[in-house]
């Protein structure tokens, strides 16, 4: 068996946008909105310094249909850089670029090859003695279990299952194409290249399953490092290392708050929390949500100075390192001082009955089914755990709860 390197990559996401970040400074919000795209240009660099013989994308080079030529213009760029290099490039469609929803193209250079989406297709590399098979999305939701259509291995080479999946299903990502490690196993490849699940997980050994994660965090439910695999084959023996290509990260930081503690005190244990975060930054930019729990007796004025604190928590962050900016500041205390229903001034409006039956659990359940109904006919498909409101409108609540009744006089 010839030895030979490639990159397996996946979930690029070309045009996507970045979600929460509430910062106010554009030149900061812009760096995050471009490290997609800049996440893309480190790989191709990658591959060509280290001269690997091919490169695969396993579905979701897009985010969704392109407002206009641009993104397509970036994607050509980068793989014609591949091309003049002499590098093969193997790339299907996924559940955010299925056929049916990219609606404008852009001519690619000729050494990108795309698999099929009516069925299986194998492309082969004869001087590797490499063959690759795959099937990309023709719709957006692609229920069935499409590697079990996929062709025998051919004998003797080194055979690879190309595959946008979410397996027997990995939460928050919406099932695509699912099947089980057996099924994969059955078809007697060699590696298995997947996309659609955003973290980097080796899913079996023998043979080779990986879904490589995104090369770019986009959200806060995307945290830690991001970047693509890179396979090696030599003698038989297969190894693969993590390629790290974000530009960006996302990180949080949870601060437990004392009874006695004040919004000074509260800060310092912001500031100590944040000695660690610098860590995991590696050189980039970091939005970090700082999540506050436990109780504090000065949780009132907490939240009347809601602005005021965010924006010391955001010096701090500074103080720390230049580029940790604060992508949310989460404040879920308690009340110390409170002990059972509130009533004093306030108590004569009924006011915390008010509240209380503002969002009964019925209502809840009744906007999360008809949320869910929305997601499905959305591009690409939302996990329902992206769309769980109980905790957040719970968090919400609360906050008014205690605004309404400071403002009413306080509880007596």
């Amino acid at each position: 068996m010839s030895s030979f390197r490639f990159i397996h990559s996946a979930d690029l996401h070309l045009g996507s946008p970045f979600q929460g970040l509430a910062m106010k400074d554009a030149a900061v919000a812009e760096l995050f909105l471009e490290a997609s795209r800049k996440a893309f240009s480190t790989l191709v660099d990658q591959a060509v310094e280290r001269q690997v013989d091919f490169f695969l994308v396993a579905g979701d080079v897009y985010d969704g249909d392109w407002k206009d030529n641009k993104i397509g213009l970036f994607f050509n760029r980068e793989v014609a850089r591949l091309e003049r290099a002499g590098i093969p490039v193997f790339l299907l469609k996924g559940n955010h670029d299925a056929e049916s929803v990219i609606t404008k193209t852009i001519t690619l250079p000729k050494n990108v090859r795309e698999f099929p989406v009516n069925k299986p297709g194998s492309f082969t590399l004869d001087h590797l003695k490499v063959a690759l098979h795959g099937q990309g999305f023709a719709e957006r939701s692609a229920t069935e279990n499409l590697s079990l259509a996929y062709p025998p291995p051919q004998p003797g080479w080194f055979n690879i299952g190309v595959l946008h999946t979410s397996l027997t299903g990995r939460e928050p990502h919406a099932t695509y194409a699912p099947c089980s490690v057996e099924d994969l196993r059955s078809r007697g490849y060699d590696y298995w290249a997947l996309g659609h699940v955003h973290d980097y997980e080796v899913v079996a050994e023998d043979p080779l399953i990986v879904f490589p994660g995104n090369l770019q965090g986009r959200s806060i439910r995307e945290q830690g490092a991001k970047g693509a695999v890179l396979v090696t084959v030599e003698d038989g023996e297969i190894r693969h290392e993590r390629i790290i290509t974000d530009g960006a990260r996302f990180a949080e930081a949870s601060v437990t708050v004392e009874p006695d503690e004040d919004l000074p005190a509260i800060l310092r244990r912001i500031e100590a929390a944040l000695e660690h975060v610098a860590e995991i930054m590696e050189g980039r930019p970091l939005a970090l949500r700082i999540r506050l729990t436990g109780k504090t007796r000065f949780r009132r004025e907490l939240l009347a100075r809601a602005q005021d604190f965010k924006d010391e928590a955001q010096a701090a962050c500074h103080r720390c390192h230049e580029d940790i900016w604060l992508e949310k500041l989460d404040v879920r205390v308690e009340d110390a001082g409170t002990t059972g229903a509130m009533a004093g001034p306030a108590g004569g409006l009924g006011l915390e009955g008010l509240i209380s039956g503002a969002l009964p659990p019925e209502l809840l359940e009744e906007a999360e089914a008809r949320l869910a109904e929305i997601a499905a006919r959305l591009p690409g498909g939302i996990g329902a755990r992206e769309l769980a409101l109980g905790d957040d409108a719970a968090a919400l609540l609360a906050e008014a709860r205690e605004l309404l009744i400071g403002r009413a006089g306080g509880a007596g």
